[in-house]
């Protein structure tokens, strides 16, 4: 089924094809500059620290429903080995195999494709079995260190979790700014808050994802308009899921990654940062969200860090 002409018409104004050049890959993450950076140092006052990564762990968030991405399957292969012969210093080491999404993670900007096009009209078969992604993976995002704004869309509607069929808006955006008392600038990283990892948290893995609150398709306008160089928020499809529109699956993802070329990340526990900016009464700090460098990937674990 072709994606319909509302579609289009947002992926037109959206669209960042060539801001940064013809060879570009990392598209928004160009807003963070030095300028930006030394800014986002500089919202530290206390040096609280608070970790956003849910636990990596067998029997985290994924259900088997998205093929392939797995929980991590964690092996140990040396245990108290003395490789050095008897009386030597004994070594143990661990394996693990996982999908790269399975838990807090980014999207790289070829994780997904639509008309057969990547970010920057790059040709989506560049994604290939063996080599990954020849064009932007997640490689390329080597520092990811910006000024992080929560936006606690949850809390500023007075509620501790949205509704699973909610869809966030740029109204809803706008509300957490007045909330937070914070204005979101070009090369922010944006943290949304929904409160649906509650619902992973609290145990039930198959209601975390399906329904879920999440992004409508009119945020895009909105973070491109505000120049924001990515976004994450605590759910497990990001977009709203199921979606606005019947049978438009994935909307949100299309116009972020490919048409803007802005990261976008899932599954990050906003709950304990939620919590710290309002004891501190301010909802901007530096944050610290580098990915694994997997080459040719298309996505991978990250452990971020807000420092207030």
């Amino acid at each position: 089924m072709a994606l319909p002409e509302e579609f289009h018409e947002i992926a037109k104004r959206v669209n960042n094809w060539g801001r940064w050049g013809a060879a570009d890959e990392i598209g928004t993450l160009n807003l963070i500059t030095g300028e930006v950076v030394r800014g986002a140092a500089a919202c530290v006052r206390t040096g609280r620290r608070v970790p956003l990564a849910l636990p990596l762990r067998q029997d985290g968030v994924q259900t088997g429903v998205i093929p392939g991405r797995v929980n991590p399957l964690h092996a140990m292969v040396q245990i108290n080995q003395e490789l050095f012969g008897p009386g030597t210093v004994a070594c143990s080491d661990d394996a693990v195999t996982m999908g790269l999404q399975a838990g807090t993670h980014w999207d790289a900007l070829p994780h997904v494709s639509h008309s057969g096009k990547l970010y920057n009209g790059r040709p989506a078969d560049t994604v290939t079995a063996h080599g990954g992604a020849g064009f932007g993976g997640i490689d390329k995002a080597r520092h990811i260190v910006s000024r992080g704004v929560l936006l606690d869309v949850a809390r500023a509607r007075g509620v501790e979790r949205l509704a699973g069929g909610h869809a966030v808006t740029p109204e809803d955006l706008e509300r957490a700014e007045d909330f937070g008392s914070v204005r979101v600038r070009a090369g922010d990283v944006v943290l949304v808050r929904t409160g649906q990892v509650q619902v992973y948290l609290a145990g039930d893995r198959h209601g975390y994802g399906y329904p879920s609150p999440g992004l409508s398709i009119r945020t895009p306008e909105w973070f491109h308009t505000r120049d924001v160089a990515a976004v994450a928020n605590d759910t497990l499809t990001f977009e709203i899921f199921p979606p606005e529109s019947e049978n438009l699956w994935l909307p949100v993802h299309a116009l972020d990654l490919v048409e803007m070329g802005m990261l976008q990340g899932q599954n990050w526990n906003l709950e304990e940062l939620s919590t710290a900016c309002g004891q501190e009464g301010r909802y901007a700090f530096l944050l610290s969200a580098t990915p694994e460098p997997f080459v040719g990937a298309t996505g991978a674990p990250v452990a971020p860090v807000a420092v207030l």
